[in-house]
């Protein structure tokens, strides 16, 4: 029978934070930190059961009126008042992370939460050290009973035995297989660590040039809606609806021309051979249906005014305007399940794809592609269908390969693709869950082979190595070794406009103890706005499969041309269990300091080791070669 809900809230409020950080650590980490924080407070909240105040509480407050003595929170009633709040949290915690289907209404827990919401913030807990990064890495690879598993051990304390009943209880189908799951109790300390604290948290804005330009794109819209209501008030002709566009909003001699198929713009097949630029512009039109009038109409006028039917995407900084005069056709044709037209206006290449049968609906993609070359022109993306990509290639591509960065050691799969340069369907990197392989594609052509790879937009990212403003394509060996160990943290700039990423190894630095010789890697991503950059600085151990994040920044020039020094550091502990402060600057750095948390100490060089206590809050600093001061990267 469910307690009192007065005991309940009593229980909820005494233990709200350990609630909280278990609903935490259970939620799936697919859905981000953000939204994990303010969902495991919504269901810690959403726990006080329904009813009223039942007998035992009104027996209570009797007694209190008579001068009687109420009972200690540590009764068992208390227990049983917490235990029965801590049911609920979990069972929706494991809710939550079901899957959302056509074939089932969908559960509470399932949808985004009501309240709490923060509008204009990120909410997230502060970070911890390199172990609490490999902690919430390995959970991610565990299911929703398998986390409960870990968490009901390591920060309940219940043996074996209760874990199991209490996944019973919670509706779990196999808890045995879930304690399995649940692995090793040796690290369960770092549950308790900071970054898995979800009452203590930190902030940062929104990107808030995305959020004003969908402000502008609103009032614009708001605007257009009434000029489009005020003209189809008006009588008269016009151009009309053209497949899902949306009525035209005025004629206009130059719109007319750029809606025209017969101007668009059809370069030789053979004119990237002999031309002095080597981008999208040099690229042929291909496919079967490029003269197909009706087709390059719609997808026309649907980049003109795209209708209320039309799912519209851009990468950002990408102007998602209306081409000034006729593009350029790239492709025209059937793709899997859909139509596919590309077209490129000098500054963005256009994917507009429509069902096989009917126009009514379609899909409008913008992807900025200005001072592409032939390094970041190799390649665009004509469909995803079932997690799996087709690529329409350059005209100079001549061997196209498929390799796993996750297995640098295997040779690249070759693939065939098509007389119109389109490839076979390849897998797509996940953008969440657990890493188990990481595709790339190798393109061979132009006297050089380069790696690119998918991140969720309509051209690929070229992967690079190299120090800054020496990056060279990634070839074989060391180069490809090191994007072994931090493909995995590829999908942190998914979706941001990259162009390119370059990774490099910026120092190596002997562990203390002989614990081998640890590797400092910084990635940078570059992105086609050139203002959106963001960087980040990896830490490696011997035998680790995968780096450890140490720092990151956005907005940066550090690790790049302009700037290309950088200095982060980590809080390690050794086999023997002693804890450091590891840091590393690059080649510029003379020397390096920390303090505060209870460490002080420097080190002549690029390197600093310094004993520490766990959990310490330490302050980096640097010297450079020219004597100025610099900081860690953030």
């Amino acid at each position: 029978m469910p307690p009192d809900v007065e005991l309940a809230e009593a229980a909820i409020v005494e233990h709200y934070p350990r609630l909280v950080r278990l609903a935490y650590l259970v939620l799936p980490p697919a859905l981000g930190r953000n939204r994990r924080v303010l969902t495991a407070h919504s269901l810690v909240q959403r726990a006080l059961p329904r009813g009223r105040r039942g007998a035992g509480a009104e027996a209570a407050a009797a007694a209190a009126v008579q001068g009687g003595v109420p009972g200690q929170r540590g009764t068992a009633s208390a227990e049983s008042g917490y235990a029965y709040v801590r049911l609920r949290v979990l069972r929706a915690a494991l809710e939550a992370g079901i899957p959302l289907t056509f074939r089932a209404l969908p559960r509470r827990a399932q949808l985004p939460p009501l309240l709490p919401q923060v509008w204009g913030l990120r909410l997230f807990p502060r970070s911890g050290g390199a172990e609490e990064l490999a902690l919430d890495q390995w959970l991610a690879t565990l299911d929703g009973p398998g986390r409960a598993a870990c968490v009901l051990r390591a920060l309940e304390r219940l043996p074996e035995a209760e874990v199991l009943r209490v996944l019973t209880e919670a509706g779990v189908a196999n808890p045995g297989a879930a304690v399995t799951e649940s692995g090793d109790p040796a690290h369960d300390a770092l549950f308790a660590s900071p970054e898995f604290d979800p009452c203590v948290l930190q902030a940062r804005p929104t990107d808030l040039l995305r959020r004003r330009r969908f402000a502008r794109a609103a009032l614009a819209a708001g605007a257009a809606l009434a000029v489009c209501g005020a003209l189809l008030a008006l009588p008269g002709g016009g151009w009309g609806a053209d497949g899902a566009a949306a009525p035209p909003y005025a004629q206009n001699a130059a719109a007319e021309q750029a809606l025209d198929p017969g101007r668009l713009v059809r370069v030789a097949p053979t004119a990237w051979r002999t031309s002095s630029r080597t981008d999208f512009s040099t690229w042929p039109a291909r496919g079967d249906p490029t003269e197909d009038a009706e087709l390059l109409r719609r997808a026309l006028a649907v980049w003109a005014r795209p209708g209320s039917t039309v799912v519209a995407s851009a990468t950002p900084g990408t102007p998602p305007g209306p081409p000034m005069g006729p593009p350029q056709l790239l492709f025209a044709g059937t793709v899997d399940q859909a139509v596919v037209v590309l077209l490129y206006d000098g500054l963005r290449v256009v994917r507009y794809a429509e069902p096989r049968t009917g126009t009514s609906v379609a899909a409008l993609d913008f992807a900025r592609t200005d001072a592409a070359s032939a390094d970041t022109a190799t390649a665009v993306v004509l469909s995803r269908v079932d997690g799996n990509v087709r690529y329409l290639t350059a005209p100079w591509v001549t061997g196209v390969g498929l390799r796993d960065l996750l297995k640098p050691g295997d040779a690249p799969t070759a693939l065939k693709p098509n007389q119109d340069g389109i490839t076979p369907p390849v897998a797509s990197p996940a953008p969440g869950g657990s890493c188990t392989g990481w595709n790339a594609l190798a393109l061979t052509g132009a006297g050089t082979t380069r790696l690119v790879t998918d991140l969720g937009e309509l051209t690929p990212v070229r992967l690079t190595s190299g120090a800054p403003g020496a990056e060279r394509d990634v070839a074989e060996g060391a180069e490809l070794g090191d994007w072994s160990r931090i493909a995995c943290l590829l999908p942190s700039v998914r979706s941001h406009g990259v162009r390119s990423v370059n990774a490099w190894t910026y120092a190596k630095q002997p562990l203390p103890e002989g614990d081998g010789t640890a590797t400092w890697l910084c990635t940078r991503a570059e992105t086609w706005s050139g203002t959106q950059d963001r960087v980040q600085a990896q830490f490696l151990t011997p035998g680790a499969p995968l780096a450890a994040q140490a720092a990151k920044a956005e907005g940066s020039p550090a690790c790049g041309p302009r700037e290309p020094r950088v200095l982060a550091g980590v809080l390690w502990k050794s086999k023997a269990g002693q804890w450091y402060v590891l840091a590393a600057g690059s080649a510029q750095f003379a020397s390096l300091s920390v303090s505060g948390g209870g460490v002080n100490g420097s080190a002549n060089g690029n390197r600093l080791a310094v004993k520490a206590p766990a959990g310490a809050q330490v302050e980096l600093a640097g010297k450079l070669t020219d004597g100025t001061k610099a900081g860690v990267l953030r």
